[in-house]
Parts: structure tokens; C-alpha cells; sequence
């Protein structure tokens, strides 16, 4: 069963990478006399090279920004309290909703005339433009979007690998007089490192899936400033229909979403080696 629902229109991509499919001519689905030619021409494509940078940038940012606000959460809800509890079930929100209701709820909120937050902030005398309109400012719109989705995982993890800290070593820093941010650093962070390094990994990986989000908020735009790889994939096969070059595209994103799989085997294995 998984042979036949991965293994078989995975082949298929890759089939269809080596023709210039288009549904204008059918015939060109058998048509392999230049099998690399969609390859040759994403590499002479600066716009794939575009697309390439925008997801390395959206990629990063939001990878830095969802390890950092998940920890900071981890470290505060670390305590044993209801209040903590009830407010950690609160935190999960966002991470189960379909994304594409997530979505829907920061179109809504970057959008000023209906915006609770443009409508706030009029109110305090600081009105903004709308972020999503901006390409100095789209693709921040989009990370932070991104980040609110999926903070709750990182924070998660971690909180799991704090409270699975030791407490005898934690004691011994107390009583040898080490603050909270000695302990935090020669102590506690040595243990959830390993954790840390694979949940950053796993969350570079889905960077990648953050279709839902541009198409319905800036639908690559403006000016390409949000398209990424996976977006203009999806221009180039039902925008133009140019579905041998996008079925090219999408082939090589699999092979490095598969080459980053393996990066996080082994620097995963290697974290919990440590």
C-alpha cells in the first residue's frame, strides 16, 4: 500500500520531469527526446534561483524565530502549576488547527479594514500599511504567520526534555551558587541539546510546506517577494500548465527535502551520541 501511494507517483513525477508535458499537446507525455532539457532550463531560470533564496530566507527566519519563542515557553511553563498546565493546553491551539484556517486568521488579521490589530493600533496613533501588500515586509508577514502556527511543536519538545533533566546536577549548581542563567547554560542546556538540534531540524524540513499560508495571504506576491520553490512549482504546472518543467522543479525538491532527511538522521544520532 505505501509502494502504491509514494513509490508510484513519485516515479511518476520523475517520468513526467523528463518530457515537456504540456496539456496543450498530449502527445509530449511520451516525448523523451531530451530528457534533461527541463533541468538545463531550471538552472538558466533566475526566477527558480529567486524562489530558491526566498525559501532559504523564510526558512531561516522562521526556524531561528520558532526555536527561540519555544524555549523561552518551555522554560517558563516549567514549573509545576495548574494555572501553567491549563495555560500550556492554550499554547497547542494553534499547531492543530488545518492550515488552512490559519490561514483565513491572519488574512483576516493583515487585512486593515477588518483588522483588530491595524484598528489598535490606529487607535494608539500608529496606523501601518498592510504588511502583506509590502514586499519590503510580505515575506516577515508570512514568518510570523508560520511561527505562530508552529512554535507550539519546538516548545513541546523542549518542554519534554527539560522536565526530563535531572534534578541531582540541578542541586549541586544551586548549592555551589549558580544563578538561573548558569544553570540554564553549563546545566540544563547540555541536556536538551540533542533535543534542540532535531526539533530545528524537523522544523527546517517543514519550512519547506508553507503553501497554505502564501497562497492564501499573498499568493507569491508582491512582485515574487513571498514565491517560494514549492509556489512556483505549482505557477509553472496549473498557471501556465507547463507540467513536465514543474514536475522538473518538484523532482528536485524532493531530492532535497530527502538529502535534508538524512542530515537530520545522522546529526540526530549524533546529538543523542553526545
Amino acid at each position: 500500500m505505501l509502494a502504491v501511494v509514494t513509490l508510484g507517483p513519485a516515479a511518476y513525477l520523475l517520468v513526467t520531469s523528463l518530457t515537456p508535458l504540456t496539456p496543450v499537446n498530449p502527445d509530449t507525455a511520451f516525448d523523451f527526446s531530451d530528457p534533461l532539457g527541463n533541468y538545463r532550463q531550471i538552472i538558466a531560470t533566475d526566477e527558480f534561483w529567486d524562489s530558491v533564496w526566498v525559501q532559504i530566507e523564510l526558512s531561516v527566519v522562521t526556524v531561528v524565530t520558532q526555536v527561540l519563542v519555544g524555549l523561552g515557553l518551555a522554560l517558563l511553563l516549567d514549573r509545576p502549576s495548574r494555572f501553567l498546565e491549563a495555560l500550556r493546553t492554550g499554547f497547542l491551539v494553534p499547531m492543530v488547527l488545518p492550515p488552512i484556517v490559519v490561514a483565513i486568521i491572519w488574512k483576516i488579521i493583515y487585512t486593515p479594514d477588518i483588522s483588530p490589530l491595524h484598528q489598535l493600533l490606529a487607535w494608539l496613533g500608529l496606523p501601518i500599511h498592510s504588511l502583506i501588500t509590502d514586499a519590503r515586509t510580505a515575506i516577515w508577514a508570512i514568518a510570523a504567520a508560520d511561527t505562530w502556527e508552529w512554535f507550539p511543536f519546538t516548545m513541546l519538545m523542549l518542554l519534554a526534555a527539560l522536565q526530563m533533566v535531572p534534578k541531582e546536577p540541578q542541586e549541586a549548581a544551586r548549592i555551589d551558587g549558580a544563578n538561573a542563567t548558569q544553570l540554564f547554560w553549563h546545566v540544563r542546556l547540555p541536556y536538551i541539546r540533542p533535543t534542540l538540534v532535531v526539533a530545528a531540524l524537523f522544523r527546517l524540513i517543514d519550512s519547506i510546506k508553507a503553501f497554505p499560508l502564501i497562497y492564501v495571504l499573498t499568493d507569491g506576491g508582491p512582485g515574487g517577494a513571498t514565491e517560494v520553490t514549492n509556489y512556483y512549482a505549482f505557477q509553472q504546472t496549473f498557471n501556465f500548465s507547463y507540467w513536465g518543467y514543474g514536475s522538473a522543479v518538484a523532482t528536485l525538491m524532493v531530492a532535497g527535502v530527502f538529502i535534508l532527511s538524512l542530515v537530520v538522521n545522522r546529526m540526530g544520532g549524533e546529538a543523542i551520541d553526545d
